[in-house]
């Protein structure tokens, strides 16, 4: 069930679109049709940030909201879009996938078109990974997929797969079933970082106790990512007291 709150105080306090099921959000980035539909596949709620519309509608797919200050999204998608599915959020303040993400809830985002492409646009979704802690998001990339470690992640991976970790603020985390283990190092993002490491094979474990770290992992594992990242219903995100 996906239902849309109104009004402009709304929009800095409730959610715009709540939804029973996992959301695919969709920006103006570097993105394919067939990031998409892998999106798609998990999470069949469509919404668009602003621009992300344009590569919806040449799909000849409908968002049910597009949310953005809308400065990026062409006149000729605003026209066959439904006005009542705009809304529109002028503050510049913050990025597109900002305002989009902190207006949905959902028990998972999947982010497509938001990686890729503007380095200074990659940096500024990864701020807001970290910064909205409590919102369960998964960004796709080309190769990759990329999310805020929960407290506790065990994955599937083949021997030799790249796993990166990239610390938003001072962060520890223990691990096994990587090549370099991550216990006692004392990871923050002008010293040590764990970037390019690799699985041994078998059952990835990785353990940290604050919201601070970005986890790499190879695309496919998105089916195994999605169920540890995922909020239930009525569900506090982990990291809220």
């Amino acid at each position: 069930m996906v239902c849309f709150q109104n009004g402009q105080k709304q929009r800095m306090t409730n959610p715009l679109v709540r939804s029973t099921q996992p959301v695919t959000l969709v920006g103006g980035g570097d993105a394919s049709a067939d990031d998409v539909k892998l999106a798609l596949k998990q999470a069949s709620t469509l919404v668009a940030a602003d621009g992300g519309a344009d590569l919806l509608v040449s799909m000849d797919l409908e968002p049910e909201a597009v949310i953005g200050d809308l400065d990026s999204l062409s006149a000729a998608t605003k026209a066959r879009i439904p006005q009542e599915r705009l809304f529109p959020i002028r503050e510049q303040d913050s990025t597109d996938f900002d305002k989009a993400v902190r207006s949905i809830l959902a028990p998972v985002i999947l982010g497509v078109g938001f990686l890729g492409a503007r380095v200074d646009h990659q940096l500024a979704a990864f701020n807001v990974l970290a910064r909205q802690s409590h919102v369960p998001c998964i960004l796709i990339g080309a190769h990759e997929i990329v999310f805020l470690l929960p407290p506790e992640l065990r994955v599937e991976l083949s021997a030799g797969e790249v796993v990166s970790l990239f610390p938003m603020a001072e962060a520890r985390a223990r691990s096994r079933g990587l090549e370099w283990p991550l216990d006692g190092l004392e990871m923050n993002p002008v010293g040590f970082i764990g970037t390019s490491n690799r699985a041994v094979g078998g059952e990835m474990w990785i353990s940290t106790l604050t919201p601070t770290l970005l986890a790499m992992l190879p695309r496919h594992a998105l089916d195994q990512v999605m169920p540890q990242v995922a909020r239930g219903p009525g569900q506090e995100a982990p990291w809220r007291a």
